[in-house]
């Protein structure tokens, strides 16, 4: 016969196991694999289900803690996942032959961007990329077109992606920068007009918009991206970092600084 502190012992055994299965996130398994394991009749299962009912409405915050738990491993184990993706795909997403270089192309830190020329965002973060090649001669910037809001996006991606075989370095990112903050939706005639502003030979580059290696650019940056679970514009890579969202000159400048001093972007 089980008696109430043998009752109460079970529960105690049972509370921390499912504090564990909770941090581990499955949640979904927990009362029931406890329950088998203990091999109780029905009555005594049911009494203990109860108590642990109980105990759990008295004590939310077990609940709460142990999600906070749960989200703070997800976060880490995300960050791992994409750490490794970046060091898995380093030569794509530092040196593919299928990317523009701003900045210093020998720069000793590179700063990768994954942008979108109808992001809103992205149109912000331009000045940011200045204001960090205009602070930094050493920092080399890599340009990543990642359409992802549309068919106008996809358009201006193949031209801009077509236009480097005609301007590089300090000359594409003019038209990048001048592209990228003009008003009005983006899409082939917008590209197109501000590749003429910046005097290219038109014909040489609608013939190049529609060559395969085009297309190919941006499937492989659609694929880095899809890899590194990226969901939006823009979006970083510095060191072994994924960096997601609009964060900022200081933000990213912090973390170029730490690559220098650490070799990560996040020193430990």
């Amino acid at each position: 016969m089980l008696t109430l502190s043998g009752v109460l012992h079970r529960v105690s055994l049972l509370l921390q196991r499912l504090s564990l299965i909770l941090g581990l996130g499955l949640f979904g398994l927990s009362l029931s694999a406890s329950f088998a394991s203990a091999q109780m009749p029905a009555a005594q299962k049911s009494e203990i289900e109860s108590i642990i009912k109980d105990y759990l409405l008295t004590n939310p915050e077990i609940l709460r803690d142990a999600l906070t738990e749960l989200d703070r491993r997800e976060k880490v184990a995300a960050e791992a996942a994409r750490r490794k993706a970046v060091s898995d795909l380093a030569p794509q997403i530092f040196n593919s032959p299928n990317q523009v270089v701003v900045g210093n192309p020998k720069g000793k830190v590179t700063l990768v961007e994954f942008f979108d020329y109808n992001c809103s965002y992205c149109k912000r973060t331009v000045d940011d990329i200045q204001a960090l090649m205009k602070a930094d001669p050493d920092l080399r910037v890599v340009l990543k077109d990642f359409p992802v809001l549309g068919p106008g996006s996809v358009e201006a991606a193949q031209v801009a992606t077509a236009l480097r075989n005609q301007l590089s370095g300090d000359k594409y990112w003019e038209f990048h920068r001048r592209f990228l903050t003009s008003r009005g939706p983006a899409n082939k005639a917008a590209a197109l007009a501000a590749a003429k502003e910046n005097g290219v030979d038109m014909d040489r580059l609608n013939k190049d918009v529609e060559r395969p290696d085009v297309r190919a650019s941006i499937e492989e940056v659609m694929k880095i991206a899809d890899t590194l679970s990226l969901t939006g514009t823009p979006s970083f890579v510095i060191g072994d970092e994924v960096i997601v969202g609009a964060v900022g000159f200081d933000e990213l400048k912090s973390k170029i600084d730490n690559v220098r001093k650490c070799g990560h972007a996040t020193c430990g």
